[in-house]
């Protein structure tokens, strides 16, 4: 039975990783930055339907440190990378954010090339791909990068930064540890507890009423897809040396997510908004609002991406975007963290 490293084991798309691999009957090792949120996220692995036990092991490992991710990576056969450090705070600074990403990526790569790893899977973003760049009528495809001289914010750049760095180490450190990374766009599906991510707490806002929809479009895709492609990225020789786009279908704008929730939900959805802020408003309201200074630049402008490579090279199948709302939408009111009218 090979052992697996998950890191960041209390994320979303880490969960459903975790998940698929012990389906698949690997064993498991992940890490977390306190041992105190074993119980949490046995808790959420519970809710996905799986209380693996001893198959599943935590180890103590911060990207910010080196201490633990020897022991993390040692006896594994393949490497899930997808925590990325957060800062928090109203004074952090772009620094803040990229020196810690670029600093945890390789401090990951170094550990799984000593231990002997054969395969690290990163999970990068649309955010390395997508950003920075006056907007274009074909879809975005893994050739793309953000362009870093544009306006890109905080996050996206690290991304962008750590995804870079990540594949320069393996080019001329990695000797012979083989990489592939995987570029999801928004990520929805059945939240497992509370503790949930930027993209679903859209489709939580959008339960929660609201005087409008802003005219901003963007890609979605399923986290049990992207788990899926996570373990065809481990195994498939075909994803050696490759970055793969997850998207499901093309991108939406916000009044027909709204809409999707609208015709599936019901009264569930009686507080969703149906109708949209005109453009000039959301600017106007941009000159003192800094959530809506954020928006205005994505104003109008069409994401789309496309996943062919994937479905092409790997066989991967994403599930409608329409079942991946309503699925979050159910999650979200079946665990009671969104109040729906009876």
């Amino acid at each position: 039975m090979e052992t697996v490293l998950v890191t960041g084991g209390t994320g979303f798309i880490a969960q459903y990783c975790i998940l698929g691999l012990l389906q698949a009957g690997y064993r498991v090792r992940t890490t977390v930055r306190s041992l105190e949120r074993e119980g949490e996220v046995r808790a959420m692995l519970k809710v996905g339907g799986a209380e693996p036990g001893e198959q599943l092991a935590f180890v103590k490992a911060d990207l910010s440190a080196d201490a633990g991710w020897a022991e993390a990576a040692r006896g594994c056969t393949y490497v899930m990378h997808g925590a990325s450090p957060t800062p928090s705070g109203s004074q952090t600074k772009l620094e803040d954010w990229v020196r810690p990403a670029v600093d945890g990526q390789l401090r990951v790569l170094r550990a799984a090339r000593d231990a002997g790893v054969k395969r690290v899977v990163l999970t990068s973003a649309f955010g390395a791909i997508g950003m920075g760049h006056k907007p274009q009528t074909r879809p975005w495809n893994e050739t793309d990068w953000t362009d870093l001289t544009g306006k890109v914010e905080p996050y996206q750049v690290s991304k962008t930064l750590s995804e870079r760095a990540a594949w320069d180490f393996v080019a001329r450190e990695g000797k012979g540890l083989e990489l592939s990374a995987i570029n999801p766009v928004a990520v929805l599906g059945p939240v497992l507890g509370a503790d949930t991510s930027h993209s679903i707490r859209l489709i939580f806002s959008l339960l929660n009423g609201g005087p409008g929809l802003p005219k901003i479009n963007t890609g979605f895709v399923d986290v049990r897809d992207v788990a899926d492609l996570h373990l065809r990225c481990m195994t498939d020789p075909a994803a050696a040396g490759e970055r793969f786009l997850a998207i499901s279908g093309h991108s939406l704008w916000m009044i027909e997510v709204a809409r999707i929730l609208r015709a599936r939900l019901g009264k569930a959805a009686a507080k969703v908004p149906v109708r949209e802020i005109p453009n000039l408003v959301i600017r106007l309201l941009a000159l003192t609002n800094p959530a809506m200074k954020m928006m205005a630049p994505m104003l109008g402008v069409k994401m789309d991406a496309t996943s062919e490579k994937a479905q092409r090279l790997l066989g991967w199948k994403p599930r409608p975007v329409e079942e991946s709302v309503v699925a979050t939408a159910q999650s979200l009111i079946r665990l009671g963290l969104v109040r729906v009218d009876s």
